[in-house]
């Protein structure tokens, strides 16, 4: 076969975006995927608020308590629901039902899925952030990140780590309810130890030091530093890009297309 033929076989364009409007309806059509990356941060944005006395106090020039605790943990939440207990079910969802066998024997790779899955759940994560955010700064007058250039580095390396994490999990679970069960498991591990449920610094040193080191914890810190206009930590850098990293190894060795 010519190269020629070859290249008119690959996907264009236009499959790419069927394919990606394909996984956009397909997520919309699960009201419960779409309620716990959108509707629980806000809820834990509600309980900060709550929690934390004297919101509105200044850590620095424009940057409340609330903003530089509530704010960090609610992004990295968005983002982790979503890469780490969503992502992955759909995918074991397709491999159970043998979607990605018979995209296999077709010009479109199963890869497409991922990539088109991923295109979706990012589209997820700003519209998460952006109601969070909305939320935040109409009814606690939450400020903007001093550093927005920081801010947006860190959310990209965030979105890599907790892909990474979700893409692990994807590879080990071998259904669809087994994939929920362990993102869940996952998630509220490196959750609670990452300031979700109040400031880390309140946890005991063992426990805040395993929080630093886990993506969510490290999110969460890099975040801060954004919000104060500081320079990031080399250690949120390296545990992030290094679950990134780990993420994609584990997941090329493991991972099952059928």
């Amino acid at each position: 076969m010519t190269s020629t033929a070859v290249q008119a076989r690959r996907p264009g364009l236009n499959a790419w975006l069927k394919l990606i409007e394909a996984e956009a309806k397909m997520v919309i059509r699960d009201y419960a995927g779409l309620i716990v990356p959108l509707g629980l941060p806000m809820l834990i944005l509600v309980m900060q608020g709550i929690m934390i006395d004297d919101i509105h106090q200044e850590l620095a020039e424009g940057v409340t308590v609330f903003s530089y605790y509530a704010l960090p943990v609610v992004i990295s939440m968005v983002v982790s629901t979503i890469a780490v207990i969503n992502m992955p079910s759909f995918l074991a969802t397709y491999r159970k039902t043998k979607l990605l066998r018979r995209l296999a024997v077709t010009p479109a790779s199963p890869a497409m899925v991922l990539v088109a899955q991923m295109v979706v759940s990012f589209i997820q994560v700003i519209l998460g952030i952006g109601l969070a955010f909305a939320m935040a700064m109409i009814f606690f007058g939450a400020s903007l990140p001093q550093s927005l250039f920081t801010a947006a580095a860190v959310l990209l390396a965030c979105c890599a780590a907790m892909y990474g994490l979700g893409m692990i999990v994807a590879s080990i679970a071998p259904t669809p309810n087994s994939s929920v069960a362990i993102g869940l498991v996952a998630f509220f591990g490196i959750a609670a130890l990452g300031g979700m449920f109040g400031p880390a610094e309140n946890l005991p040193d063992a426990l805040q030091t395993l929080g630093s080191w886990l993506p969510f914890g490290a999110a969460v810190e890099a975040f801060q530093s954004a919000w104060l206009g500081e320079a990031v930590d080399a250690q949120n850098w390296l545990v992030l890009g290094g679950s990134a990293v780990i993420g994609a190894g584990v997941a090329a060795a493991l991972f099952r297309w059928e």
